[in-house]
């Protein structure tokens, strides 16, 4: 039947291609876990460019958002099925601990989110983040809290992509750098991009939110 066909067609595309997808999400278990751990590991480096083929796996939102803005960016896969922070990230894909960068979301005093991008090896200024986009005081949201919000899981958390746009707040330091490492999007992905497009991408601000390192 030509129309059954058709219709079959039509639903695997719109299952494959999905806005956010069970394995955009993470949302793999069991043997499907085990199976796209293996095309992990075999995956290459690519520059993510429209039109050029994506390589193995799946496009995140956070691919899929730089690619309709037109942004160069570059995928490092690393083998990882859950949650590690950026330090062991950044040794797995010989990424510049320096230039390496995390996500946190924050919520503040009047109910609203925010993101900031921070470097891995340093923590946030709770008064200082809450300076930066206004708010009386901010503090982290519960982990449980995290999918629900952003779309993205513990570990695999983009500020690029998230199922609503929060205000983003990026560490000042970082526009020193020609290009910076942030989350992809899911576990065992790394995005290479120019600060500049983050913020463009983002609509971030730049501002200092780090605690003062101890001695």
């Amino acid at each position: 039947d030509p129309t059954g066909r058709s219709d079959r067609r039509d639903a695997e595309y719109r299952k494959e291609h999905a806005f956010l997808s069970e394995r955009d999400r993470g949302g793999w278990t069991g043997g499907d876990a085990d199976r796209h751990a293996d095309q992990r590991e075999n995956a290459e480096f690519y520059v993510g460019k429209r039109g050029q083929k994506m390589g193995k796996e799946a496009k995140t939102n956070a691919m899929r958002l730089l690619e309709r803005n037109k942004i160069p960016y570059e995928v490092l896969n690393y083998e990882c099925d859950e949650f590690i922070d950026g330090m062991h990230c950044a040794e797995a894909t010989g990424a510049s601990v320096e230039q390496s960068y995390k996500t946190l979301v924050m919520v503040g005093k009047s109910g609203q989110h925010y993101v900031f991008v921070i470097p891995i090896a340093r923590e946030v200024d709770l008064k200082k983040a809450a300076k930066a986009v206004g708010e009386k005081s901010v503090q982290m949201i519960h982990v449980k809290e995290l999918t629900p919000l952003t779309g993205y899981v513990r570990g695999g958390c983009s500020p690029i992509g998230m199922k609503k746009k929060f205000p983003t707040v990026i560490q000042e330091n970082a526009a020193g750098f020609d290009r910076i490492y942030v989350s992809g999007g899911r576990i065992g992905l790394s995005l290479k991009m120019a600060p500049a497009d983050l913020v463009k991408v983002t609509q971030a601000i730049y501002a200092d939110v780090l605690a003062e390192e101890m001695e």
